[in-house]
């Protein structure tokens, strides 16, 4: 087992070139007004580790309201703060396991008791994401990260797992690390492969002004 401070290397290296998706971009979310408001503190910030943690945790519902790359350039502050025993509210580890497994919860009413499945089998929303499950959302919201940025978040996943000494979260994870994070890790392409393209792309737009 790592000791968290490992982790938090890992992660700090891993996510230092992760960039900024631009404030435009900020937001994943333009419906109602809550969105723009959770994530306005993050606004004008360049540089994830300068977050403070109790900014962190005061605007806890980020995580669900950032854009895809909002979510991948934010979340190591995130996680480094949970590793430091810092957060009180902000949950990072749900945001990363929920999708990944299931359970059934048992509703009573007047006329009888409901089991409804919640997690990976559940539909989203068929009126509006027709057949998507919550392990489809899960695969393509948590598909933005490198390579590396995945062995990171790995890495922190099992610290979790192995440090659960009343195992509330184990079996999440474990069905996380299994049903995604493991694969992410091995197939994800590398952030190299992210430069590159970018390099190829800003030359190919270059030479078509020129």
């Amino acid at each position: 087992m790592r000791e968290s401070q490992q982790v938090i290397d890992l992660i700090r290296e891993a996510f230092r070139e992760t960039s900024h998706p631009g404030d435009v971009f900020l937001v994943g979310s333009r419906e109602g007004c809550e969105p723009s408001e959770v994530i306005a503190p993050f606004l004008g910030v360049a540089d994830w580790s300068q977050v403070a943690a109790e900014v962190l945790d005061a605007n806890s519902e980020a995580l669900s309201f950032f854009s895809e790359g909002g979510f991948r350039f934010f979340l190591p502050a995130y996680l480094i703060a949970d590793l430091e025993g810092q957060l009180q509210i902000a949950d990072p580890l749900f945001h990363l396991t929920g999708g990944f497994s299931d359970a059934v919860v048992r509703l009573p009413t007047k006329a009888r008791v409901y089991e409804k499945t919640i997690g990976k089998s559940a539909l989203l929303n068929p009126r509006r994401y027709g057949a998507m499950t919550f392990y489809d959302y899960a695969r393509y919201r948590l598909s933005i990260f490198t390579c590396e940025e995945a062995g990171a978040i790995l890495a922190y996943l099992e610290y979790r797992r192995d440090s659960d000494s009343d195992g509330i979260d184990t079996f999440s994870i474990t069905a996380a690390l299994d049903g995604f994070w493991r694969k992410r890790t091995a197939m994800a392409p590398h952030t190299s492969a992210l430069r590159k393209h970018l390099q190829d792309e800003a030359a190919y737009l270059q030479d078509l002004q020129g």
